[in-house]
């Protein structure tokens, strides 16, 4: 049953197996939950950049997809928060699944020869996702999918570590940057499941500009989305090094993150 401050809106009832704490349709009748859906531009926008730059500047295309899956992962969940449907939750979900594979791919082979292939992580990786798709189909638990992901992240989590530990410890800062970040997100996603009741009552209490600061899975989603952009850089700033590059990080307008980089002369 709906919460009492719920609406009807444009895509009518809700099908999916979640529904978040932001009330529905309240900003828009077009838009069941507008800051979970607004919120994922910081998925779509900046990693569609980031492809580009990685075609300029020729990057092996392990990278381009990485960008593009987080750019799908952004889109499938403003479909998702904007119509509360369960095909679109679908479409949120499953390329969770798949992005995090091909960050567990450029993450495990950052110190192969240039353009390698590992087909058999590929294929293990391929069988890990359909098997999650098939099982998460026909069971419907979100539960499970969240489980799946979770082994992903840890895997990557994990394999960042271990770079920056033993092989390049000058990057903990990035590293740690980006999987402090994503953890934090993790975080208010947890807080905004547990007490939302009370995140309710307090926005029914506060002016609604103080109110969208509690739209704590909204701010999963700007955070879980930053930080997997920097773990892409991360990726790409593992590999460079080992091509006996010199990457380097810049700040566009100061604010938004990315690499530079030229191959050094006697390469």
């Amino acid at each position: 049953m709906a919460p009492a401050l719920d609406r009807e809106g444009y895509w009518g009832s809700t099908t999916s197996t979640l529904d978040w704490c932001e009330e529905n349709y309240v900003v828009t009748p077009y838009i069941a939950e507008f800051w979970n859906t607004v919120s994922n531009l910081i998925m779509i926008v900046p990693p569609i950049f980031g492809a580009i730059q990685s075609v300029r500047d020729g990057l092996e295309k392990r990278y381009i997809a990485a960008y593009l899956a987080l750019t799908v992962v952004g889109l499938g969940s403003w479909c998702f928060h904007m119509t509360l449907k369960y095909e679109m939750q679908l479409l949120d979900e499953l390329p969770m699944i798949y992005s995090c594979c091909i960050f567990v791919y450029c993450t495990f082979e950052c110190f192969k020869v240039k353009n390698s292939v590992n087909y058999h992580l590929i294929f293990i990786l391929i069988l890990f996702s359909l098997i999650v798709t098939t099982v998460y189909l026909k069971v419907k638990e979100p539960i499970f999918h969240q489980v799946m992901y979770g082994v992903l992240v840890f895997t990557l989590i994990v394999r960042s570590i271990y770079i920056v530990t033993w092989v390049y410890p000058w990057l903990r800062g990035l590293g740690y940057t980006s999987l402090g970040i994503f953890l934090l997100g993790f975080v208010l996603w947890n807080v905004d499941n547990i007490i939302c009741d009370s995140l309710r009552n307090f926005r029914k209490k506060v002016p609604p500009v103080i109110g969208i600061t509690s739209q704590f899975h909204a701010w999963w989603h700007i955070l879980t989305g930053l930080g997997s952009y920097l773990h892409i850089l991360f990726s790409i700033y593992t590999r460079t090094l080992y091509l006996r590059y010199r990457p380097k990080v810049k700040f566009l307008f100061g604010i938004w993150p990315v690499i530079l980089f030229e191959p050094l002369r006697n390469h």
